[in-house]
């Protein structure tokens, strides 16, 4: 006997649909067989499923079982397969009928005990299915809340085998997983701007570049509070949409690090790896293909902090993904595109000792360690950072300030207000933030008087700026005038703009 069951693998962002078909025929030694391209893991289902139904006080099909997963050109990995084929063999074997589960996609991986275990990527693979015009979807029980972020279909929480078998026979239903409610709260940030003293240009800098999507390199001596503001900066991005926070969710359902507390992240990222990292951990890849940390912090923040300490491979294979805000991981089998749109917050010494430029402490570099060492970073790279911060060290009076500074909440009001300017300019169109404008939206919205012109022209000359450099400069410019509520580009917007660039290096 032939019976379907329509699951899902993930392949990529999105998952490929899978036809799990199981037939049983008589067999003098019967044996259970996968076929269809299956790795290590889901050849073991073979056990698993065994086991699981022994235990649940289900009799596993006597017959030579012979499973396929098709298409059998895709490479099927992991045990989430576990379920669909134990449905599979209960409706191959008569314990069920096909229409039970008609219409309907199957996803889980078994305990032996026959419960039924969480897997990663559920929210895609709901998405998925929903695209494809099912009306249903059984998921593990703990997974079902994830699942219900998508609207439209039926999640069947499932905890164990044998209480898939009741509900499918109509002996005991399982009820539907509602959808968790979406509400606008938020935790509080671990880090406000209110616990920063002094910095008042750097913190100006950091607003600038949150209004506006823009990416950030702070330079200065150990100890001047270069992390702390980093760490602060999610505290004034502007609050994620719904669709934001369930693009951000895929991502990190895929990666299996969704909080299991929390079907839906509705903070920003916030990313922080070690400079030891290697390419693979920061742009994604390995076998199956992982999103990587510039991955994870898509829609939010990708903090480099002792930015020339990385390698210069690591920090080169960053440069694509910063202008084309995906990044794409080709391999033999295919290739798998990941988004990520995040801000690069980078920050560094001055020198190998830390102290260069410092009006205390003496710097103990020679003039050519300074030079190599800044050297680390290329010129391309450099030239993909619109602001370049100088954070000086913080004197005494303004450590011992009693006063309040300015919280994040007040800040953030003015990003929101800069980024609603955005939005309405940019309306239908993929573009979400000034540092996402091309060069048609550019010329259409960053036009320059004659004394703008003017700046910008001498800006040109004295700094050898590249066409890139020219546009992130008007870019930069037009979120400075979008914070002062100005819809045009004043020579002040300009000017400002202009002292966070540095020269290009040769």
């Amino acid at each position: 006997m032939l019976s379907k069951v329509i699951s899902c693998a993930l392949t990529d962002l999105d998952g490929t649909l899978i036809e799990v078909e199981v037939d049983t025929s008589f067999s003098s030694l019967p044996k259970t067989i996968i076929v269809g391209l299956p790795d290590l893991a889901v050849q073991e289902s073979r056990e698993r499923v065994r086991a699981a139904f022994r235990n649940s006080g289900l009799e596993y099909p006597r017959y030579k079982v012979t499973v396929n997963l098709a298409p059998a050109d895709i490479r099927k990995e992991g045990p989430s397969f576990d379920l669909p084929i134990a449905v599979g063999c209960m409706a191959a074997g008569g314990m069920i009928e096909p229409e039970s589960f008609s219409n309907s996609l199957v996803i889980g991986e078994l305990s032996l005990d026959g419960s039924v275990r969480h897997v990663r990527g559920i929210l895609p693979i709901a998405a998925r299915a929903k695209a494809e015009g099912f009306t249903r979807i059984f998921v593990p029980a703990v997974d079902a809340k994830e699942a219900a972020l998508v609207p439209g279909i039926t999640v069947i929480p499932v905890s164990s085998l044998s209480e898939l078998v009741h509900h499918l026979n109509g002996e005991a239903t399982i009820a539907a997983q509602q959808a968790p409610a979406l509400t606008d709260d938020e935790p509080v940030a671990a880090t406000d701007f209110a616990e920063i003293q002094g910095q008042e240009s750097a913190k100006r800098a950091l607003e600038i570049a949150a209004a506006g999507g823009h990416n950030i390199l702070m330079s200065g001596s150990p100890g001047s509070g270069k992390t702390l503001m980093a760490r602060a900066l999610p505290s004034i991005l502007p609050r994620m949409t719904i669709d934001e926070a369930l693009d951000v969710t895929r991502i990190y359902s895929i990666a299996d690090l969704l909080p299991s507390d929390r079907p839906l992240i509705r903070t920003r990222p916030f990313r922080a790896p070690h400079h030891t990292i290697s390419n693979i951990g920061l742009v994604g890849g390995g076998n199956p293909p992982k999103p990587g940390e510039i991955s994870m912090a898509h829609r939010g923040v990708l903090f480099l902090d002792e930015f020339p300490e990385f390698g210069l491979r690591v920090l080169e294979v960053l440069r694509q993904p910063l202008e084309d805000k995906v990044v794409t991981i080709s391999r033999a089998a295919g290739s798998v595109t990941y988004p990520a749109n995040f801000m690069l917050a980078a920050a560094m010494n001055p020198c190998p000792c830390g102290f260069y430029g410092d009006p205390i402490t003496a710097c103990s570099c020679s003039p050519l360690a300074i030079r190599k060492y800044q050297n680390r970073i290329s010129g391309p790279m450099l030239d993909r950072i619109d602001l370049h911060v100088s954070v000086p060290r913080v004197d005494f009076q303004k450590l011992t300030h009693a006063g309040l500074n300015e919280p994040s909440k007040k800040i953030r009001a003015r990003v929101e207000a800069a980024r609603e300017l955005q939005r309405r300019r940019y309306l239908g169109s993929p573009i979400a933030s000034n540092a996402e404008m091309r060069p048609a939206e550019i010329r259409k919205f960053c036009a320059l008087d004659a004394a703008g012109q003017a700046l910008m022209r001498r800006a040109m000359q004295r700094f050898e700026l590249s066409a890139r450099a020219f546009h992130r400069l008007l870019k930069l410019a037009r979120t400075i005038a979008d914070l002062a509520g100005s819809e045009t580009l004043r020579a002040e917007d300009v000017a400002e703009a202009i002292q966070y660039r540095r020269p290009q290096k040769g």
